[in-house]
């Protein structure tokens, strides 16, 4: 097995498709990575922002693993973060080395571009635990609270 990672570029919408596909299957929630989909140009106008980043793990032609992150230029010091929105591997590649050179790939955009963090989010529950293995072998944890504030509406919460 062959794995090439590759950063994609406003010209490979048709790439990040068949990312969100993956991820669909892998997190067993097609209905979110697949009910709407946006559109090509949508996608294009996506990857060709610089604060979104997509890396694709590709065995061949096939996608077998994934990244979709955010830079956050921060406005207290020149400098930024980068925040993992979505990382999966394809269970048959899982255990290979992968995710973790998917996160290389990453730390190496980071630095380049100045970044001085990479901070991802994992749930606390059973599903979850593989990647709270993998995370914590390459940063430490920390404990915080993660709140969802709806927009527009009523937050009931409020």
């Amino acid at each position: 097995m062959s794995v090439k990672i590759v950063h994609l570029t406003k010209n490979d919408a048709a790439l990040l498709q068949s990312i969100n596909a993956m991820f669909g299957e892998v997190f067993d929630d097609e209905a979110s990575y697949s009910a709407n989909k946006p559109s090509l140009s949508y996608l294009q106008a996506l990857l060709g922002t610089y604060s979104f980043i997509a890396l694709a793990a590709l065995d061949g032609e096939k996608v077998i693993g994934a990244i979709a992150a955010y830079e956050l230029q921060k406005f207290e010091q020149q400098r930024s973060e980068i925040y993992i929105y979505d990382l999966a591997v394809v269970s048959m590649y899982r255990r290979k080395g992968i995710a973790t050179a998917l996160i290389q790939e990453l730390k190496t955009i980071g630095a380049s571009r100045g970044a001085y963090v990479i901070y991802v989010q994992a749930d606390k529950g059973e599903e979850d635990q593989p990647a709270i293995e993998l995370y914590s072998k390459l940063g430490t944890i920390e404990d915080v609270f993660h709140f969802d504030i709806t927009v527009g509406g009523n937050n009931e919460n409020a």
